[in-house]
């Protein structure tokens, strides 16, 4: 029995939604709670309905969500896990899942660099690192493209997103995301990423100011959606 498998006796992993131990060939979700998870399948559909919900607003060349988020769901569970409890490992999980369907997809083939929703400084310190980051990197190996997260940053800390109304979103993201350095995304398409998109307000003030750019194209993937209206 090898090192491994003797800490897996003892300390047996767990499935982080369930709680119930995991097989040896299941990772870090057993089978049943894998199957729960609701699945967005925007990534091949051109006008879904996160594109949609930015008609009007930005100009998008893609968009999509792995999963859809509702309150008191495994997916909030799983989300919770990453963002406050340190699982970092599920962002790896889920961006090499949504990965290969960008890749399937051929809607995200021309992405040059993967840009992370920054954090400001004093709420990533507080975190230790952004729940975004290793999903991020995980979309960016797939798709051979550059994870770039220190050119787009956040410098007003704002109130949580999470129980305001559309408006009183955007006007709290006004302004709080500038560039520090505009040459290096010339002429390029970005895949913008968070965790979850709701109303898209901070996903679309950060692409306000990736748009002051000249040349730029815009993509969006996030880890959920939820049920957007347009």
């Amino acid at each position: 029995m090898n090192l491994e498998n003797l800490i897996n006796l003892f300390f047996p992993k767990r499935c982080l939604t369930c709680d119930e131990t995991l097989q040896e060939s299941e990772k870090l979700l057993c089978i049943r709670c894998l199957h729960d998870l609701p699945l967005a399948n925007y990534t091949s559909v051109e006008g879904n309905q996160i594109e949609k919900s930015f008609y009007g607003r930005i100009p998008l060349t893609a968009a999509t969500a792995l999963l859809l988020y509702s309150k008191n769901s495994k997916v909030q569970q799983l989300i919770h896990q990453l963002k406050y409890k340190g699982f970092e490992e599920i962002g790896t999980y889920l961006g090499d899942w949504l990965g290969e369907e960008l890749v399937k997809s051929g809607r995200f083939k021309s992405i040059d660099m993967v840009i992370p929703v920054p954090l400001h400084p004093k709420k990533l310190k507080i975190r230790g690192y952004n729940q975004v980051e290793k999903f991020g990197k995980s979309l960016a190996k797939q798709l051979d493209a550059k994870y770039v997260d220190d050119k787009l940053i956040k410098i007003t800390s704002t109130e949580s997103q999470t129980h305001k109304h559309r408006s009183e979103r955007i006007l709290n993201v006004n302004e709080i995301f500038v560039l520090t350095d505009n040459e290096c995304f010339i002429d390029k398409h970005l895949l913008l990423i968070d965790d979850i998109i709701t109303t898209g307000a901070t996903l679309e003030s950060c692409c306000r100011e990736l748009l002051k750019v000249k040349g730029v194209k815009i993509s969006i993937a996030t880890m959920a959606a939820t049920l957007l209206k347009n």
